[in-house]
């Protein structure tokens, strides 16, 4: 059963690629987040996400939820890089096992631990396979991950089509914040040939050509989250935002 987010998420697939710009709690605090989620709104952004691989300061996070929830009237999503990334407030959270983590930890226990206070904040879950592609980013080493080579889409489409008989109805490419390359077109696509729930993609796409490639290829909806950080980072996520509508 779909909850409103979902909803509103399916209600949107195929009329265009979907902008998803990622604040980062630990590097905004709850007034600077409101305006930038303001922002991106105006910009284009469908949708929310507050996270981040290190985030810890939980009051902190929740502050910033509020702040984001009075501020914009799309949905504001949790994605949490460990339990303490699980606060009240948000609309729904990416519900996430790290498939390609060498600890288990991060594929199922983290789920375990967090599930309680997702029932009890209210929050909707949103059953997600997050991949990691490449190394060296802060997803890959906190998450003791066997990064997915970025010429191996093979390998990426396996792992959805394992996703999608586990019953996962989101997958997660994930460059990494700050990543120096992106998820590649041909990755996106053999995903796409294998898996027909929602596919997003994130890290390392800092201009519309890029986005326009993954867009074209078959993601949902993509990640902004680094270039907003920049004094001209409005008018590049405006950008992207034309280039894959």
């Amino acid at each position: 059963m779909t909850g409103k987010t979902e909803e509103y998420l399916l209600e949107r697939k195929g009329g265009g690629t979907m902008l998803f710009v990622l604040v980062d709690s630990e590097v905004s605090g709850a007034g600077r987040a409101a305006d930038l989620a303001r922002s991106a709104e105006s910009a284009g952004a469908a949708v929310i996400l507050v996270g981040g691989s290190s985030a810890t300061d939980q009051f902190e996070m929740a502050e910033v939820v509020r702040g984001i929830k009075g501020a914009v009237r799309i949905p504001a999503v949790l994605f949490p890089g460990n339990v303490t990334g699980v606060v009240p407030g948000a609309d729904a959270i990416l519900f996430s096992s790290l498939l390609n983590s060498e600890n288990p930890y991060y594929i199922s226990q983290a789920q375990a631990l967090g599930a309680p206070n997702i029932l009890r904040f209210g929050l909707e879950p949103l059953p997600t396979a997050y991949l990691v592609v490449g190394e060296g980013t802060s997803a890959w080493f906190v998450g003791s991950v066997r990064g997915i080579p970025f010429d191996k889409p093979k390998i990426a489409a396996a792992y959805s089509l394992a996703a999608k008989f586990m019953g996962m109805r989101f997958v997660y490419l994930e460059a990494g914040s700050g990543a120096k390359n992106h998820v590649t077109p041909e990755m996106v696509g053999a995903v796409r040939k294998v898996f027909d729930g929602f596919l997003i993609v994130g890290g390392g796409i800092r201009d519309a050509a890029a986005a326009g490639a993954l867009a074209a290829a078959g993601a949902d909806a993509l990640v902004v989250g680094t270039i907003t950080e920049g004094k001209d980072g409005m008018a590049r996520l405006a950008e992207i935002a034309r280039a894959i509508a």
